[in-house]
């Protein structure tokens, strides 16, 4: 049986004052009718089903997992006391898989990345399921990149090793890159066979446990305690405190000889900043997204409007920038340095009198 996990535990900090502490991103509506996690769990229907999710989220969010995903079982969503990256997210959600079902095989998926072409996605998605049960391998989702982008890890394959897997190609993988340079992103975007690492992964339970046994001994051992377990709170509580923080790509993937990666082109964005939320949102004939809200707009292009409270918002003359506004705070921002709103987060973290703001 093919599974879904879904890592939400993120906290969204590049996406403040919109994003908080008692609900980040991946639990915000920013298109359309659904929130991101909503979104993520409806594009799978058709391959697979509610009942067959988990939802690995921290411990707090649970109630607004339970919440927003009323159709995944409660006992399928699981609560992180610690934050310790996604390899041991991975590890326990694997254990917990393979105890309910030696032959699972799991789709793990971050909660807020935006895919606006999902046919497209199902039949990639199907293709690297189908390699993970024949070849005994980890499968990745590349996507095909367009721009060399900075922001971006890379995936770099074996165009010599292709295999076709339901009609799509599918590649050996020769190594991963963390996020390049301009120069160095110019240089895979021509050589023709570098793909962006997507953050989604295929595997049989069985195999990437296997991997952990090989290349992250310690967490293994913890998995096989946990498989051991009831899967109780207490038995999950104890094994995040225990676990080291690392991530998958460095603890496994990076290491790994056998990985697999599946092409794909189905209108992926992780939405990292507000500068996504712009590129993907409706606008007008000068570029300017408003959400909805009550606008006045003068001599202004290409900017952003968010507004929660129904006040009228009026741009004059302003080029390229977010306006964000909640019940407590107000951002604005220029769209081009949007990642800088993580700055603020911190700032804010370090303030004692600010931080009643994140």
């Amino acid at each position: 049986m093919t599974y879904a996990v879904i890592m939400a535990g993120g906290s969204g900090t590049r996406f403040w004052p919109k994003s908080t502490k008692e609900m980040p991103k991946q639990f915000l509506n920013l298109f359309g009718d659904k929130t991101m996690i909503q979104e993520t769990v409806s594009r799978l229907e058709g391959a697979i089903e509610p009942e067959n999710v988990l939802v690995v989220t921290n411990d707090n969010y649970v109630p607004i997992v339970e919440a927003q995903l009323s159709d995944v079982r409660k006992d399928h969503i699981i609560g992180e006391p610690v934050a310790k990256n996604t390899a041991p997210c991975v590890a326990a959600a694997a254990a917990i898989l393979n105890k309910m079902d030696p032959d699972s095989v799991m789709v793990v998926l971050p909660a807020d990345h935006q895919i606006t072409k999902r046919k497209a996605f199902l039949d990639i998605l199907n293709t690297a399921v189908e390699t993970a049960q024949t070849e005994d391998s980890l499968v990745t989702i590349g996507i095909e990149p367009n721009r060399p982008e900075t922001g971006y890890g890379y995936i770099c394959y074996n165009a010599s090793s292709k295999m076709e897997k339901s009609g799509n190609p599918v590649y050996s993988v020769k190594n991963f890159t963390e996020k390049p340079n301009r120069e160095k992103a110019e240089e895979f975007l021509d050589s023709g066979n570098y793909l962006w690492n997507s953050g989604m992964f295929v595997w049989k339970t069985d195999t990437i446990l296997k991997a952990f046994k090989k290349y992250l001994p310690d967490v293994y051992k913890l998995t096989q305690k946990l498989h051991a377990s009831d899967l109780s709170q207490s038995d999950i509580n104890q094994f995040y405190q225990a676990c080291p923080s690392i991530s998958i790509d460095y603890g496994i993937m990076e290491k790994a000889e056998t990985v697999h990666v599946v092409p794909g082109e189905f209108g992926w964005n992780d939405v990292g900043s507000w500068t996504a939320v712009h590129e993907l949102s409706d606008k007008d004939e000068n570029g300017n997204s408003t959400g909805g809200a009550k606008i006045s707009i003068v001599d202004s292009s290409q900017n952003l409007i968010h507004t929660e409270s129904g006040k009228l918002v009026s741009l004059v003359g302003v080029d390229n920038v977010a306006v964000v506004e909640t019940d407590k705070a107000i951002l604005v921002v220029n769209l081009k340095k949007a990642q800088g709103v993580k700055e603020v987060v911190e700032e804010l973290k370090s303030n004692p009198e600010l931080k009643e703001f994140l």
